[in-house]
């Protein structure tokens, strides 16, 4: 046989032996199996989730904490490719759409009020010059209101009948020497408003001055002239009103329901129209303690320094007043948040192009940001342009909501000192009255913890004890202490002991 026939043969085998094996393989039914199909065809069931929470998962069926049935995740959906309470974008499309992302970040948001006023006199710096007896100004030193006078500088001089008698009977009772005589003539010369340098002054001369100075009582600026040269004037009628403009009030009004916010002593920005761009830092000095029933409104003082003269009475002011400071509270853009009705709700950014909407408890607003409550942890990405589109696409599919946030890392450890209220040793169990976790982000508050026994021995309630937490890795989600120290009552230098 030659060599080329010995090669068809070969062949001819080879063919008849593939053949032959197709058929028993077709025969006996099929392959065998694989890590992502089994023998019935189906796919591997990778693990078991909660269909409410994506980051609770199980190796069996159950329950989630929820009570809710586990749903399984097949191998090659791990990603998720295959989760309906999901909405996915393509990047591209991510892109034409606007979709933008922010994190939800701690921020100090305040109630902010904006209301107008206007400006006024200081009533505590202002001062009226009168008279305490009858007669006629016979020389005027100030002319017009708005001038301004400083602290003894003449305004006018009086001329009194009563005042020259009294001069002339104080006079008498110096001559006689009688000592109450004299205290008696001169306690009615103060009383009709002769300063003790006047008295004095005609004492030393010996003679009764025709006309009586009057002086101004304090530096400012004449806001009120009520008598001109040759006027009689007599007690009850004001002649002059000084007012030191060096500082000056604001009169603003707030709604009733903005009151109970405002606060003597908190700080307030002003502006002018009449000059933008310049703003005044002032004082809240007085919440008044009535309520305008026509305007449903509370008249609010407010102190501003003028030491440059600019606030002028009745000048018409912006007012924003930052009140409540609300520190350290989650917060994201107002943008983001949507509102249905009676609920609230934002779109979280997972990754991969993958987004879900989250319900969200919202509380204050402020320039721009919302307060949020309950639903989001810090750190957690968010959309905060286009999510109405995204939002309107999870309704259409019927996408689920999650109702609240993941729980706080497993892995995270806090160390804080609190106080025993009860304790179970022989269980393991006790509460504390800690103080706030911040790793956490809890308050101060009293909680139950689960702890070895042997740990609790020295415990008792009472006892002020330092003590470090972690998050137990269960389906319970409970804290377990690791480690407990009772502190000494006059020394905190021991370590902490497990």
């Amino acid at each position: 046989m030659t060599k080329s026939s010995n090669l068809i043969l070969t062949a001819v085998v080879l063919s008849i032996g593939l053949a032959g094996g197709y058929g028993l393989a077709k025969l006996s039914g099929g392959a065998t199996d694989t890590s992502t199909t089994s023998k019935s065809g189906e796919k591997e069931v990778l693990y078991w989730k909660a269909p409410m929470d994506p980051n609770f998962k199980s190796d069996k069926p159950g329950k989630s904490p929820m009570g809710m049935d586990l749903i399984p995740v097949y191998a090659g959906d791990e990603d998720g490719g295959n989760d309906d309470n999901l909405v996915r974008i393509n990047p591209s499309v991510q892109n034409n759409i606007g979709v933008r992302l922010a994190k939800v970040e701690r921020a100090t948001l305040y109630r902010n009020i904006d209301t107008v006023g206007f400006v006024r006199a200081d009533d505590d710096k202002t001062a009226i010059v009168d008279v305490r007896t009858e007669g006629w100004i016979e020389k005027l030193f100030v002319k017009s209101p708005g001038e301004a006078v400083r602290k003894g500088q003449p305004l006018f001089d009086l001329y009194s009948r009563p005042l020259v008698s009294a001069q002339e009977e104080f006079l008498q009772a110096v001559r006689i020497g009688k000592s109450t005589l004299i205290r008696a003539a001169k306690s009615r010369l103060d009383a009709l408003g002769m300063s003790n340098a006047q008295i004095n002054r005609i004492k030393k001369s010996g003679k009764a001055q025709r006309l009586i100075r009057v002086f101004a009582p304090q530096d400012g600026v004449i806001t009120m002239l009520g008598a001109g040269e040759g006027a009689f004037v007599k007690p009850g009628r004001q002649i002059m009103m000084l007012a030191d403009l060096s500082s000056v009030w604001v009169q603003a009004e707030v709604f009733e329901t903005q009151a109970n916010w405002v606060k003597p002593g908190q700080s307030v920005d002003m502006r002018l129209e009449a000059m933008p761009g310049r703003i005044w830092k002032g004082k809240v000095d007085y919440v008044y303690p009535t309520v305008n029933a026509g305007a449903r409104t509370v008249q609010v003082r407010l102190r501003f320094d003028n030491t440059d003269g600019t606030l002028k009475p009745d000048m018409y002011a912006k007012i924003s007043m930052k009140t409540e400071p609300h520190t350290g509270v989650l917060a994201i853009d107002r943008e983001a948040l949507i509102r249905t009705g009676k609920s609230a709700r934002v779109i979280l950014a997972l990754g991969n192009g993958q987004f879900q909407p989250a319900k969200v408890v919202a509380g204050m607003e402020s320039e721009g940001r919302v307060e949020i409550l309950e639903g989001l942890l810090d750190g957690e990405e968010i959309v905060v342009s286009s999510q109405f589109l995204i939002d309107s696409e999870a309704s259409l599919r019927g996408t689920t909501l999650r109702m609240s946030p993941p729980s706080v890392d497993a892995d995270i450890e806090a160390e804080t000192m609190g106080v025993v209220e009860s304790i179970m040793p022989a269980h393991g169990m006790i509460t504390i009255a800690h103080q706030p976790i911040e790793a956490f982000g809890w308050p101060s508050m009293s909680m139950d913890f689960m702890t070895k026994p042997e740990y609790l021995d020295d415990i008792k309630v009472g006892d002020t004890v330092h003590f470090k937490l972690r998050e137990k890795a269960d389906e319970n989600g409970d804290f377990i202490i690791l480690a407990i120290k009772k502190m000494p009552v006059k020394s905190n230098k021991e370590g902490m002991q497990p």
